[in-house]
């Protein structure tokens, strides 16, 4: 019997010890008389010759390889690909929020600062937390509010709902997101208890961000938080959407609006430096926004639906 046969017999032996026997490679190698560092050489050897062949099989009913190219494509750190019931906004929104909750959870070891904006997306997230108890994981809003007060979708809401939600400590943003002249902003974003609120959104470890569309149906629009000419002029200097009301281009490059010196919140370059920005958006009309956001490296996760997914990957 030929010295390879016998070699390849060995191999398959450790091998079959090893992934089926489930026996660690110290025991393969007290049993057949070798070192632990010559075991772990065969095992490699055992795959390189095809003694071992290891398939993963994805979970039924998922997107996981559909992710994959998303993440290779736009350099993310993960996506998260839901195929709603049905594809009509209201389902598509309410299910982007049960995956932007999975996720968030699972991100969470609870110390986390997590920095919140706003928005209707958002809602649909906290909506969708199951109750937990994280008394060391801090919520803070991320701009100041938009919208009325009492609006579900209104930042400061978001935050301290979370924050009862998962059982964490909640920090608000005492201040309107736009004020009427920047020497008030500057004087807000001077107060101790604002500018400490907006120095822990900068610390952030986690954001969670609606991804806003510049369009006519948008939350932005239907609010009515900008001004007609606030808008028109946004239109005219190519911005494509929002994050935190921080306008960006087709690229995800910032654009410059007369309002970014009246905004209390992060601006977009405090955002990008928070370690995971996780994006939640989805629906045709998202399609080029959210392009965009992952173009600007705006965001590293994304969390959206199958056919943006899917027309995100067509050549542009």
């Amino acid at each position: 019997m030929g010295s390879d046969n016998q070699d390849h017999r060995l191999l398959y032996k450790v091998a079959k010890a090893y992934y089926e026997d489930n026996l660690t490679q110290q025991q393969i190698g007290g049993r057949f008389g070798l070192s632990r560092v010559k075991i772990s050489r065969m095992l490699s050897r055992a795959k390189q010759s095809r003694i071992v062949q290891i398939s993963i099989t994805p979970p039924l009913s998922s997107n996981v390889d559909l992710e994959r190219k998303i993440e290779s494509k736009y350099g993310l750190k993960e996506a998260v690909i839901i195929t709603p019931t049905r594809y009509e906004t209201d389902t598509v929104v309410s299910e982007l929020g049960l995956a932007g909750a999975q996720y968030l959870l699972r991100c969470l070891q609870g110390s986390e600062v997590i920095a919140i904006s706003w928005g209707n997306t958002l809602l649909a997230v906290v909506d969708a937390l199951p109750a937990e108890n994280l008394p060391r994981v801090r919520v803070v809003q991320i701009i100041g509010g938009l919208g009325e007060l009492e609006a579900k979708f209104h930042g400061a809401e978001l935050t301290r709902r979370m924050a009862q939600t998962i059982g964490a400590r909640p920090r608000l943003l005492h201040a309107p997101g736009i004020v009427k002249k920047q020497n008030v902003r500057n004087a807000l974003v001077n107060d101790p208890q604002v500018s400490g609120t907006l120095k822990l959104a900068a610390s952030a470890d986690i954001a969670l961000v609606g991804i806003g569309a510049f369009h006519a149906d948008s939350t932005l629009s239907n609010t009515r938080i900008l001004t007609k000419t606030q808008t028109q002029a946004l239109d005219k200097s190519g911005a494509t959407g929002d994050i935190a009301l921080r306008f960006f281009d087709e690229n995800g490059d910032k654009v410059k609006t007369a309002i970014d010196s009246r905004i209390v919140g992060l601006g977009i370059d405090a955002i990008k430096k928070i370690p995971r920005v996780i994006g939640v958006a989805g629906g045709k009309n998202k399609t080029e926004v959210i392009r965009a956001a992952i173009r600007g490296k705006l965001i590293n996760v994304l969390i959206t639906d199958e056919q943006v997914a899917i027309s995100l990957l067509k050549d542009e």
